[in-house]
C-alpha cells in the first residue's frame, strides 16, 4: 500500500454539504486556499447518529493527508438526545481537528445583527441555497414531515420564509428562471411566501480564514 504524505501546511475542510455551493465558489475565486474540501450528506442535524457517522469518517479521510482540519459546523449542528453528553467540539476534538466560530450554517453567512435587520424582529424562517435545495431530504425524508406537519409548524410560527442569496453566486435570480417549481413548491408546502435578500459571502470567508490561521476565530481541539 502506498504510504500518505502528510502535507503540513495544506488545509483540508470538512463540511456540511449544505455549504458547498458558497466554499466551491470561495475556492474557485482563489479567496479559500483549502487542499480539498470534504463534505458530509446536507441535513443531518436532523439525523445526529448518521451526521456523528459521517463526520467522523470524513474527519478520518482528512487527517490522513492534512495536520490542519477545518470543520464547518455549527455549535447547534448536532444535538443527540440519546448521547447529551456529546458535542459537535466533542466529534471534531477527536480528530484534533478545529471548527469555524458560528451557531449554524445560517450564522455563518448572516450574523444575529444581520438577521436582525432583516427580520425586522419577525420570526422568520431562513434558508439559503442548499437548504431550498435539499428541503424535501430535511423535512419529508429525514423528519417524516407531512402536509398536515408542515401547515401545523410553518404558519403559525413563521411571518415568511427569507431566503439568503449570496450576491456572487444569483442563486434566486437563477431559480426563478430556470427552476421556478422548486420555489412553488416549497411556499406551497409551508404555506410562506418566500423573499430574497441579498448578502455577500464576507463573513462566511473571514471566519474561514480565522479559523485556518488557527486564531480565536475557531475552536480547536482544547476546546
Amino acid at each position: 500500500m502506498k504510504k500518505r504524505t502528510m502535507k503540513h501546511d495544506a488545509c483540508t475542510i470538512v463540511s456540511c454539504g449544505i455549504l458547498r455551493r458558497e466554499l466551491s465558489y470561495l475556492r474557485e475565486q482563489g479567496s479559500l486556499d483549502a487542499e480539498r474540501i470534504l463534505y458530509t450528506g446536507p441535513g443531518l442535524h436532523t439525523k445526529p447518529e448518521e451526521l456523528e457517522k459521517q463526520l467522523t469518517r470524513q474527519l478520518a479521510r482528512a487527517r490522513e493527508t492534512s495536520d490542519n482540519v477545518v470543520v464547518v459546523y455549527g455549535d447547534k449542528c448536532y444535538i443527540d438526545s440519546n448521547k447529551p453528553e456529546m458535542t459537535i467540539d466533542s466529534i471534531v476534538s477527536r480528530a484534533g481537528a478545529r471548527r469555524v466560530r458560528a451557531e449554524s450554517c445560517i450564522d455563518m453567512l448572516c450574523d444575529r445583527d444581520c438577521r436582525r435587520e432583516i427580520s425586522g424582529g419577525e420570526n422568520v424562517l431562513w434558508l439559503t441555497p442548499g437548504w431550498l435545495e435539499h428541503w424535501k431530504r430535511i423535512w419529508q425524508q429525514y423528519l417524516g414531515w407531512d402536509a398536515a406537519d408542515a401547515n401545523m409548524n410553518f404558519p403559525g410560527f413563521y411571518s415568511r420564509a427569507v431566503f439568503l442569496d449570496p450576491e456572487p453566486l444569483g442563486v434566486f435570480d437563477d431559480l426563478t428562471v430556470n427552476r421556478p417549481e422548486l420555489i412553488l413548491e416549497f411556499s406551497d408546502w409551508t404555506r410562506l411566501s418566500v423573499e430574497s435578500r441579498p448578502i455577500s459571502l464576507d463573513r462566511l470567508n473571514a471566519l474561514l480564514q480565522e479559523c485556518i490561521a488557527g486564531n480565536e476565530g475557531g475552536r480547536s481541539a482544547d476546546g
